[in-house]
């Protein structure tokens, strides 16, 4: 039970102030997450161009097969590299949103993720 009337105000002012710190974590997080996928999806972009003016250059068919399959080795390693940094932002921008609840949450015997 709530002792006094200030202790339901000084609640109800944590509880805003967990939530704004919350979403600004996760705006931040966001911004993140959108500024790493432009920046992934123009270099894409330009390794893909560079391939196929190396591959429209080919002078043998040995020549343009091994310039795609450089090409494709190339793609699925940056994409695995790129996906695993995608999910750490993620995981990241959800550790930072929870912070500002972890001691109220505790109260109620919720732990933090890891």
């Amino acid at each position: 039970m709530m002792k006094s009337f200030e202790e339901f105000q000084s609640l109800g002012k944590d509880g805003f102030e967990a939530y704004v710190a919350s979403s600004t974590a996760v705006t931040k997080g966001m911004q993140a997450i959108a500024q790493e996928t432009a920046e992934f999806s123009r270099k894409s972009f330009e390794k893909g161009s560079a391939a196929l003016e190396k591959l429209t250059g080919a002078k043998s068919m040995e020549k343009a097969l091994e310039a795609q399959q450089a090409f494709a080795k190339e793609s699925y390693d940056a994409f695995v590299a790129q996906m695993t940094k995608m999910n750490e932002l993620y995981v990241n921008t959800a550790k930072e949103a929870f912070k500002p609840f972890e001691a109220s949450m505790a109260a109620f015997g919720v732990k933090a993720p890891k």
